[in-house]
């Protein structure tokens, strides 16, 4: 579109294991290379789309493990090689935004960037380009760090929050942006219910917005730890040392967020406020929400499907090939892949314990 800013960029994390997604969503393929949603496009696929549409794609950058390299190369061929940074180690979200900073800073220094997990799911995507765009135009001229903060429908304590300092604020457009007061982690049901209450939580989205110059002195500021290590790869960064000096930044990098590294510690975090629909689709609990049900409020995946008195339930199939009978119970995770069979209560926690499970035993940790 040729409306858009050559400054704006996407910058999208991308290198997670999604193992609550387990026994569909593997170390060797998570869950943004998968299409979980059965529409077609992995969830990588659908976030690449919905920021082609606010920032030019070639300015679209993809953050992942070294392992996942060819499938972003094979799931996304618009993107140029350059732009898919590749992390030889899990090092969590703080090393991911340096490396992704200093890397563009060094071809780019006037670029604003969103900086988006891979993950997420949006439902009112006119609404949400709208927010993005005004965001980043406001991002650009300023030095605060900006996050999206959704407004809650409900007390969820699968999310963290944002508490915002409500008499601090500004106007762009219909769009209203607050000073923010603290970042919460997940809270227990009790506390969600009073967040909800105060009117002052909202999600938090993790999604950020801001200039690569905001950024970068933040971090220096708050993680010199980090950043030091990040800062001498000008003479790297787009040439064929750049993976081994990235591979000795990782042996020594600490594993830290870039929420509790910098956003938590920051006098400079702000929230754009949004009401699009939103979810971190997180667990197969959430997919459940948002995925079509048939009239029983099961979640069928594609196939030949006998299912008769079954409630409440998840039945998915690797092999549409193959008939699928279901009698006679409710509130199910039934997830048939071809070396894993998953039968257990619909909820996240069960999910969550088998896999520490699994990865306690060596001899079958192999089907992590």
């Amino acid at each position: 579109m040729s409306n858009m800013n050559p400054n704006h960029y996407c910058i999208i994390m991308a290198g997670g294991i999604g193992s609550r997604f387990w026994p569909m969503s593997r170390q060797a393929c998570p869950k943004q290379f998968i299409d979980i949603l059965g529409i077609g496009r992995t969830f990588l696929q659908m976030t690449f789309d919905r920021y082609a549409r606010i920032v030019p794609a070639e300015n679209i950058l993809v953050v992942t493990a070294e392992r996942y390299e060819s499938l972003v190369r094979e799931q996304l061929p618009e993107i140029p090689e350059d732009n898919i940074l590749l992390e030889p180690y899990k090092r969590n979200t703080a090393p991911c935004v340096a490396y992704a900073t200093y890397k563009l800073y060094k071809k780019n220094p006037d670029a604003t960037v969103i900086v988006a997990p891979a993950d997420h799911l949006i439902i009112g995507e006119e609404r949400f380009r709208d927010t993005i765009r005004t965001a980043l135009s406001v991002a650009e001229k300023s030095d605060r760090l900006y996050t999206i903060g959704i407004e809650p429908t409900r007390p969820e304590t699968n999310y963290g929050y944002i508490q915002i300092n409500k008499p601090v604020c500004k106007k762009a457009g219909d769009h209203v942006s607050y000073q923010v007061k603290t970042f919460t982690e997940k809270p227990n049901a009790d506390l969600a219910k009073v967040f909800l209450e105060t009117g002052e939580f909202f999600w938090n989205s993790g999604m950020f917005i801001w200039n690569l110059k905001a950024i970068k002195a933040e971090m220096e500021r708050c993680l010199p730890e980090v950043t030091t290590l990040f800062h001498g790869g000008e003479a790297y960064y787009g040439t064929a040392g750049e993976a081994d000096f990235i591979r000795h930044v990782y042996e020594d990098c600490p594993a830290i967020s870039i929420d509790y590294g910098v956003m938590e510690k920051t006098q400079k975090a702000w929230v754009f406020l949004s009401d699009f629909g939103w979810s971190d689709l997180g667990t197969w609990e959430s997919v459940y929400e948002r995925v079509p049900k048939d009239s029983s409020g099961n979640v069928l995946g594609k196939g030949v499907r006998m299912v008769d008195d079954v409630t409440g339930s998840v039945i998915l199939c690797s092999d549409p090939g193959k008939l699928v009978v279901a009698r006679g119970f409710e509130n199910l995770m039934v997830v048939d892949m071809n070396d894993v069979l998953l039968v257990c209560r619909r909820d996240d926690r069960t999910v969550k314990d088998i896999v520490t499970d699994l990865t306690m035993k060596d001899k079958i940790d192999r089907y992590l």
